[in-house]
């Protein structure tokens, strides 16, 4: 075997962008035919995440290899675990490589090095590969692995020389593919996924924009100005996550897509199919929502926190959908005559104390028997719409709460 083939292997499969475990497994076998005598190997990276601190892989010679995520390292147990690492040890003195002799009877107050000499394990590395505080994102200041051997007195020399030549490289496959990841997690949890996947498909340019036929929703919550000017301000925050969550989880449900937050207001589309099944996905995404704001509120008393129900404005009508701003600051979103009118329609309902008003557009785009669950709540003058609008609100009778 060439003296550079685990190399040029891990070069092509960063490219490619294999995954942690692939990755980590892959590696550890040809290190092991290249006479590099690992038996157990981890490595994890930080991320920029909302919902974890990071992610990695685990291998060992006599078990499946797997992947793992973990939250965050700076409260509670799982800092209690991390500092109790021989990374955090190796990170916090600024070093790079730590080496422990398990089988000459090395330790340090790490419980994992203890489990490794149990388990046969006679030496022990540790590499942190850092990254610049110039180019750090979010958590993700380094790349931190391990390999342990149960080979008769360790790692020979040039076992080492050839780990740390290998290391770098391996690390540097597990930043780009956390790079990646990172970028996508960003792109989807502040575009909404379908926009997402529109700009990571590569449509960024300014004034690049898609004229499309689709249902639209606006929801805004009721009476938030009064909780507002009442409540605490640092109870806001939490109250406008709680209710937004839900609209989210039903407008995603049905497969819309969220795209914007105005305040307490949430601005979604729903788009793929036609207008009959957009319209009646629109109306589950509304009815899963309200079951949803009734929980979120009921909570909420409970914990003698502020609470209130949502209105909902559903629409259908051409826009356009795609970037706008300038080069520096781009937005994606969708803009024209029907944005206006959902939003208009949205605070009719307050006018109107309706928690649903849809549309004319939107009431002949649903099938005959959902149109039958509706009346007219009469015609009206939108602020900056030319025309009256006639609109629709669910029969009361037919209601369930």
């Amino acid at each position: 075997m060439r003296e550079d083939a685990v190399l040029d292997w891990l070069v092509r499969e960063g490219l490619a962008g294999t995954a942690e475990v692939a990755l980590l497994e892959g590696f550890c076998e040809r290190c092991i035919a290249a006479g590099l005598p690992l038996a157990r190997s981890t490595v994890f990276v930080d991320m920029l995440d909302p919902s974890l601190e990071g992610r990695g892989a685990a291998w060992r010679d006599d078990a499946p290899a797997y992947g793992f995520e973990y939250g965050s390292t700076r409260e509670g147990e799982g800092q209690d675990a991390w500092q109790r690492t021989p990374f955090f040890t190796l990170y916090e003195a600024g070093g790079g490589e730590m080496r422990v002799r398990l089988g000459e009877g090395e330790r340090t107050a790490s419980r994992m090095l203890e489990s490794l000499a149990e388990e046969g394990m006679t030496d022990y590395v540790a590499h942190v590969c850092r990254i610049p505080d110039d180019t750090v994102i979010g958590e993700m200041d380094g790349v931190f692995l391990h390999f342990a051997t149960r080979a008769e007195g360790g790692f020979s020399e040039a076992g080492l020389a050839r780990l740390r030549r290998l290391v770098p490289a391996l690390a540097l496959a597990l930043k780009s593919l956390a790079l990646a990841r990172v970028a996508r997690t960003l792109a989807h949890v502040y575009l909404g996924h379908g926009a997402a996947r529109t700009v990571l498909h590569g449509s960024i340019l300014r004034g690049l924009a898609e004229r499309i036929d689709t249902v639209l929703w606006f929801s805004d919550l009721r009476g938030y100005t009064q909780i507002a000017e009442r409540a605490d301000p640092t109870e806001l925050i939490p109250l406008l996550n709680a209710y937004a969550a839900a609209a989210i989880t039903a407008v995603h449900g049905a497969g819309g897509e969220t795209l914007k937050f105005i305040g307490d207001g949430v601005l979604a589309v729903f788009r793929d199919g036609d207008r009959a099944d957009c319209a009646r996905r629109a109306l589950d995404a509304e009815a899963h929502f309200r079951g949803l704001v009734r929980e979120v509120s009921a909570a909420r008393r409970t914990e003698g926190k502020p609470a209130t129900s949502a209105y909902v404005a559903l629409h259908v009508g051409e826009v356009y959908y795609g970037n706008i701003g300038a080069r520096e600051r781009l937005d994606f979103t969708v803009v024209g005559p029907a944005v206006n009118e959902v939003s208009r329609i949205a605070a009719m309902s307050r006018s109107v104390d309706r928690d649903l008003l849809v549309s004319e557009a939107f009431h002949d785009a649903l099938a005959a028997d959902l149109r039958e669950r509706f009346v007219s709540a009469g015609r009206f003058v939108l602020r900056g719409v030319g025309e009256a609008q006639h609109l629709f609100t669910l029969d009361p009778a037919l209601k369930s709460g």
